[in-house]
C-alpha cells in the first residue's frame, strides 16, 4: 500500500523568518502573523504541493530551536487557535501538515530548567537533562553545569533516558496530535537522538495514528540505522544533496549515480528519504551552483530519483541566499504570498510541471530504480511501479547530445514534459538533447 507521504511534494517554511518575526521573543503580546501563512496556502496548492513541513512553531526565545513551551504557538507568530485554523485550511486543500519536535534539547527558559535554576540540587527535574553537576558553575553563569548541544549552553540537552521525560514528550505528541490534527514530525538532530526514545516515539504514534509520518534530520550516516520499521519512517538525505549539487558543478554525472546506487543496493533500501536542493540549513541551491542553467536538471533529478521531493519557499523562483559565519538571516528572508505571485518564474512554472508528473505517475511513489545509462554529462534511469514505468534522461552539458537509452519490452514513448513522442531505434529510446535538456519520458 503507498502511504501519503510516498505521494506527496513537500512545501518547507520556516515560519519566523518567511513572516518576518522578531530575532527576540521579549514581548508579552501575541502577534497573529499566521493569517500571512494562511494567504499562502493557494499559492502552495497551485505550485503542486500536496505536504507543508513547517518548523519551528513553538514557543521560544530566539530562533525556534530553543523551546520555552512545547505546547504553546510562539506569541510571535500567534496562538494555538490560528495554528489549528492553519492546518485545518491546509486539510480542505489537500495539503498535510508536519511540524518540527525539537526533542534533543529545549532552551534555558523551558520549565524544567528554570526550576532547577530556582531549586538546584533540590529541584525535582534535575534529572531532565544531562550532566547536570553542581561542583561547579557553567559558562552562563548558573551555579551548576550541564550538557550542552554542540557547546551551545543555550540549549541544554535532554536527557532522554529518564522515563519522567520520554513520557513528558509523547504526551506533547498526542497533543499536538488532539489539539492541532498535524500529520507528522520532523524530528529535529536525529542523528543524535536516543534509539530507545524513537523506539517509544514509534510504537506512540502508530497507536495514536496509523499514518503518522516520522522523519529525521540526519546528515552523514548509514540512513537505515534511523529509518526502519521500529523507528523512523524517513530521514533527511544530505547524501544525495550534495551529490546533486557538486556532481552538477564538477560535471559529473557519475557521482549522483553512485550515490543512488549505493542507497539503493545497500544504506537505504527500500526507504523512502526526505530529499531537497536547499533548506533553512543550507545556502540556496541558484547560489551553489557554478551554471546557474544546472537549475533546471537539479530539479529534475529531485523530483524523478527515489525520494520524496522538498521545495524550500522561495526556491522556487530561483531566490539566492548563503549564510555567514554568524547567521543564517539570508536563508530565512520575510516574503509575502504576493510577493510569491510577483516573483513566478519560468523554473516556478517547470517545478509545476514537475510536481503534477510526480503526483499523476505512480512510479515515483517508492517504484523501482534502474540505471539505463550514465557518462559524466548524461544520465539516464528507469523507476517503476506497477503499470507506471518513466524514463528520465538529462544532459547536464553545455553543449548538445544525442544518446540512445537502452528499453526492455515494447514501448510508445512520451515526453511528459512537451507531449510530444520520443522516436525508438533498434529497442532504444533515440534521443537528442539540447545543453542542460531534461527528458521524462512515459512508456
Amino acid at each position: 500500500m503507498c502511504r501519503w507521504y510516498q505521494q506527496s511534494v513537500f512545501y518547507h517554511i520556516y515560519p519566523l523568518g518567511l513572516c518576518g518575526a522578531p530575532k527576540d521573543n521579549t514581548s508579552l503580546e501575541t502577534v497573529h502573523r499566521f493569517n500571512e501563512l494562511i494567504s499562502w496556502i493557494p499559492y502552495i496548492k497551485e505550485l503542486g504541493c500536496s505536504a507543508v513541513y513547517i518548523g519551528p512553531l513553538f514557543e521560544s526565545s530566539t530562533h525556534g530551536y530553543d523551546t520555552r513551551d512545547y505546547r504553546s504557538v510562539d506569541r510571535r507568530l500567534g496562538d494555538n487557535g490560528d495554528f489549528r485554523q492553519f492546518v485545518s485550511l491546509c486539510h480542505q486543500s489537500g495539503i498535510r501538515v508536519v511540524v518540527d519536535g525539537v526533542f534533543n534539547h529545549t532552551g534555558r527558559g523551558f520549565f524544567a530548567f528554570r526550576d532547577i535554576q530556582e531549586h538546584k540540587w533540590d529541584s525535582g527535574y534535575k534529572d531532565w537533562y544531562r550532566g547536570i553537576r553542581f561542583d561547579c558553575a557553567s559558562p552562563m553563569g548558573d551555579p551548576f553545569t550541564y550538557e550542552a548541544w554542540q557547546g551551545h549552553y543555550v540549549l541544554p540537552v535532554l536527557n532522554l533516558k529518564n522515563p519522567e521525560v520520554v513520557r513528558y514528550l509523547l504526551d506533547t505528541v498526542s497533543y499536538w496530535i488532539r489539539e492541532f490534527d498535524i500529520d507528522g514530525i520532523r524530528l529535529d538532530c536525529a542523528n543524535v537522538l536516543d534509539f530507545d526514545f524513537m523506539k517509544s516515539l514509534r510504537l506512540h504514534c502508530d497507536s495514536v495514528r496509523e499514518d503518522f509520518w516520522l522523519m529525521g534530520e540526519v546528515i552523514h550516516g548509514i540512513y537505515s540505522n534511523w529509518a526502519n520499521p521500529q523507528m523512523l519512517h524517513s530521514v533527511t538525505n544530505y547524501e544525495l544533496h550534495k551529490g546533486l549539487y557538486s556532481g552538477h558543478n564538477d560535471y559529473n554525472c557519475f557521482e549522483i549515480a553512485h550515490t543512488i546506487r549505493r542507497q539503493v543496493n545497500e544504506t537505504s533500501r527500500g526507504l523512502d528519504l526526505y530529499t531537497f536542493l536547499d533548506n533553512h540549513d543550507e545556502d540556496r541551491i541558484m547560489s551553489k551552483l557554478k551554471n546557474r542553467h544546472h537549475i533546471y536538471t537539479a530539479y529534475t533529478m529531485l523530483f524523478t530519483l527515489p525520494g520524496i521531493p522538498s521545495v524550500y519557499y522561495g526556491s522556487e523562483w530561483g531566490m539566492e541566499g548563503m549564510r555567514s559565519s554568524t547567521s543564517d538571516d539570508s536563508l530565512r528572508p520575510a516574503l509575502t504570498s504576493g510577493q510569491a505571485q510577483k516573483s513566478r518564474s519560468e523554473l516556478t512554472d517547470y517545478i509545476r510541471k514537475l510536481a503534477a508528473i510526480h503526483r499523476e505517475e505512480t512510479a515515483f511513489h517508492g517504484g523501482n530504480y534502474r540505471e539505463l545509462l550514465l557518462t559524466n554529462r548524461q544520465y539516464a534511469y528507469e523507476r517503476a511501479r506497477n503499470d507506471s514505468r518513466v524514463v528520465t534522461a538529462v544532459n547536464i552539458d553545455e553543449a548538445p547530445a544525442d544518446i540512445f537509452v537502452p528499453l526492455s519490452g515494447e514501448a510508445q514513448p512520451m515526453d511528459l514534459l512537451t507531449g510530444q513522442t520520443v522516436p525508438v531505434e533498434n529497442g532504444k529510446l533515440k534521443l537528442h538533447m539540447e545543453p542542460y535538456q531534461s527528458f521524462i519520458i512515459k512508456l
